[in-house]
């Protein structure tokens, strides 16, 4: 680690376990952060390994290797979702801090075991989601704050398509324990509304697996034939801490809809909130007693991406302050997407026994590459 001229905080540096598909997003989304550094990375096929990391500009190293390296402080876990509590705990085994790609775990034990990991070590746990920290979350997240709609008492958060078998190269996991459109999709969408409401008190659900196989039509896979474990459509209803009441809609089993990402309904507007899998896109509000939306310009840099938690991460490191995207946040979601099929399974509501105090917000105005005023 260095530390740096303007911010005066060490750069910490980042290895990556796991270099499929989304790591080249951290990549890009780790750059303009001065207080990290990504330097390394790992992969159980080694060729895949070296190719990432001559790509990239990194060393390539085996996974034990990696963890053993003490130049490392904090590690990204980008494997697949049914190995992410097995090696988030490796990572914390190893002293360093780590940071998961969503979900956090299956179930509540092991989400739970690496939290207790990680706090028993002194060690940060961080977890994507992070898109809620761009200029769409956090514009809606101030709107609200600032009183625009009034106290929240309804919203609606919906994420429907026909499945990843048409277009994604490695579509059959989405199908498996661990993928579905609640624990793929979910995530952003319940961090976000975590986000913008606070944390969840109790929730109803519906869920079923509607087709028992699917046809992958992508190039890398046509013709093969997905084998299906999990519910493919997801409907809920969320209690807030606060009373308020959301309703959820993830689905493997539309072909197309009409209905909107997350609307935000206040005791005096609404609020119109973009797609929580993204860092950017417009947020408008209605007042009461009118029909017009207005749109409300950016109040936060939409110039992040994927890897804003990681570098969020390490402020709240090296500062003490709490970490938004955090171990906790997602324990919490992993908490009401579990209890979300609990309810389907047991025909009752679901007490969330999880709680969190609602991640701090942003400040507005900050320039690119920057967390804290």
């Amino acid at each position: 680690m260095e530390l740096t001229e303007e911010t005066h905080l060490q750069t910490l540096n980042v290895g990556i376990i796991g270099t499929g598909n989304i790591a080249p997003a951290y990549i890009r989304g780790c750059k303009p952060f001065e207080v990290i550094n990504v330097v390394a990375c790992a992969d159980i096929l080694v060729d895949r390994t070296r190719a990432f990391a001559a790509e990239h500009g990194l060393t390539a190293h085996s996974v034990d290797d990696l963890l053993a390296n003490d130049d490392i402080d904090i590690v990204l876990n980008l494997t697949i979702p049914a190995a992410h509590a097995e090696v988030s705990l490796q990572i914390i085994e190893a002293g360093k801090h780590a940071y998961c790609e969503k979900p956090l775990a299956l179930n509540r034990a092991d989400g739970a075991a690496i939290i207790k990991a990680a706090a028993d070590k002194g060690l940060r746990m961080g977890c994507a989601p992070d898109t809620f920290l761009g200029g769409g979350g956090q514009t809606a997240r101030k709107a609200i704050d600032d009183g625009r709609i009034g106290a929240p008492v309804a919203a609606t958060a919906t994420w429907m398509s026909h499945g990843h078998e048409s277009w994604h190269p490695n579509a059959g996991f989405y199908y498996l324990k661990g993928g579905g459109p609640l624990f793929d999709f979910g995530p952003y969408h319940l961090t976000a509304l975590v986000n913008l409401m606070g944390p969840v008190a109790r929730v109803a659900g519906l869920a079923q697996m509607t087709f028992p196989e699917r046809i992958a039509t992508s190039e890398a896979l046509k013709g093969q034939i997905l084998p299906v474990e999990v519910n493919t459509h997801v409907a809920g209803t969320l209690e807030f801490e606060s009373g308020a009441i959301a309703s959820i809609i993830m689905s493997f089993d539309v072909w197309g809809h009409h209905l909107p990402h997350i609307e935000v309904h206040g005791a005096e507007g609404s609020l119109s909130v973009p797609d929580p899998n993204q860092f950017d896109g417009e947020v408008a509000v209605v007042k009461g007693g009118t029909r017009e939306w207005v749109d409300i310009p950016s109040t936060h840099t939409p110039n992040i991406g994927r890897g804003a938690g990681v570098a969020d991460m390490a402020y709240a490191i090296q500062s003490g302050r709490p970490h938004r995207a955090s171990g906790d946040l997602a324990f919490h979601v992993l908490d009401i997407m579990c209890a979300l099929e609990e309810s389907s399974e047991q025909g009752r509501h679901v007490e969330i026994k999880s709680t969190l105090d609602q991640p701090q917000a942003l400040p507005a105005g900050l320039p690119d590459g920057v967390l804290d005023a």
